[in-house]
């Protein structure tokens, strides 16, 4: 069960994960509470203009330079649109999310040489992680716990309440800002390891399954946090053994997400036996008048 991982690239590989699940845990946990979910999915696919940019002027090290001013542009442009403009906050992010995508198509396909590279961002590359890639993971980790800890009693009281904050003095609008530079931080951290189709699922995933057995958001973080590290762990090895001793191809990434969303599946029933539980009332030994009645 070890093993596998004291080879350098599935230890790297693990790593990456980990450092994933430090950010992902929490910020998944305002994901949910904003309902954000959309805009999670968005952000992941509106850096792919500045990836394809930061390629072609700087190769592989151009990357994260590119995603991180797309994703950046994208959160400022979001919380412009749906605060000054007055859209509604799907139809802003349909509209970024379109154009920014297409844009990114339409560089790919003008530099089909590159095309290969690319399509691998989207859907990751866990295997190859070089430790100058976890250093600016882990850089991009302590940045974003940082800014979400100073922020994140204003950020809680703006999600459960928007009118008591802005009665309360806080600018809403800068806090919607902040939360959405942190998702695209978020996404920048973990769009080379896992692509920007499956970084989604990282960013939603944790906290709805946490959902299913907890109502407190701190504890909904660490057990968010939780699911993702043993769901890395569980899926690099699974993928390392149909590859290496069955022969069967399994991308790493594709089985980190799946068995997230596994972990969410099985705790479905939890869910639903606790709403039951609230549901009934406690026996108090009593004896209704209905039942008089009957």
């Amino acid at each position: 069960m070890i093993e596998p991982f004291t080879v350098p690239f599935m230890g790297r590989a693990l790593a990456e994960i980990a450092l994933l699940a430090v950010i992902c845990g929490p910020v998944s946990v305002f994901v949910f509470a904003r309902g954000l979910s959309f805009v999670s999915d968005a952000l992941t696919h509106t850096v792919f203009p500045g990836v394809v940019v930061g390629f072609v002027a700087g190769g592989m090290t151009g990357l994260v330079a590119g995603a991180l001013v797309a994703g950046v542009l994208t959160a400022v442009v979001l919380t412009v649109l749906t605060r000054g403009a007055r859209l509604t906050d799907d139809a802003a992010t349909a509209v970024v999310l379109t154009v920014m995508f297409s844009i990114g198509v339409v560089l790919v396909s003008r530099r089909s040489s590159y095309t290969a590279d690319l399509t691998s961002f989207l859907f990751g590359r866990l295997l190859t992680v070089t430790p100058r890639q976890l250093a600016e993971t882990a850089v991009l980790v302590v940045v974003i716990l940082v800014a979400l800890a100073i922020g994140a009693r204003a950020l809680l009281f703006r999600a459960f309440d928007p009118a008591g904050a802005a009665a309360a003095g806080f600018r809403t609008g800068w806090l919607d800002l902040w939360l959405n530079v942190l998702l695209a931080l978020v996404v920048v951290a973990a769009v080379r390891a896992v692509g920007t189709i499956l970084v989604v699922a990282l960013l939603i995933v944790p906290a709805a399954a946490a959902r299913m057995v907890t109502d407190r958001l701190a504890v909904m973080a660490v057990l968010g946090t939780v699911l993702v590290v043993a769901a890395g762990y569980a899926g690099l090895l699974l993928s390392w053994t149909a590859s290496v001793r069955h022969g069967v191809a399994l991308t790493s990434a594709s089985s980190v997400v799946l068995l997230l969303v596994l972990a969410y599946l099985l705790l479905l029933p939890v869910r639903l036996w606790r709403g039951r539980r609230a549901a009934t009332p406690p026996d108090t030994g009593r004896v209704s008048p209905h039942e008089l009645v009957g």
